[in-house]
């Protein structure tokens, strides 16, 4: 009979020679939920009255769009023109 470390090892190399067009995906996989279990036990640790909540600016990272004509927007930017009847 087999003992548990042989069957460990059989089991290894059947899903090495079955499941090897999916090691990469599942190894990134992995490697992405380590992260954020690392980010949230961090987010845990953290006293509830830190920088977060104090007023410090955040950072959002985003595209930047430029406008045509340059320049900055005026007042009105970003609405709706209105009828000037």
């Amino acid at each position: 009979m087999f003992g548990i470390s042989e069957l460990a090892i059989i089991l290894i190399v059947v899903i090495l020679v079955l499941g090897a067009k999916r090691l990469p995906e599942l190894a990134r996989s992995a490697g992405k939920s380590a992260r954020i279990l690392k980010a949230e036990a961090k987010a845990m640790k953290e006293p509830k009255g830190g920088a977060a909540e104090a007023g410090a600016p955040r950072v959002i990272r985003g595209e930047t769009v430029t406008r045509p004509g340059g320049g900055r927007p005026g007042p009105d930017a970003g609405q709706p023109p209105r009828d000037r009847a």
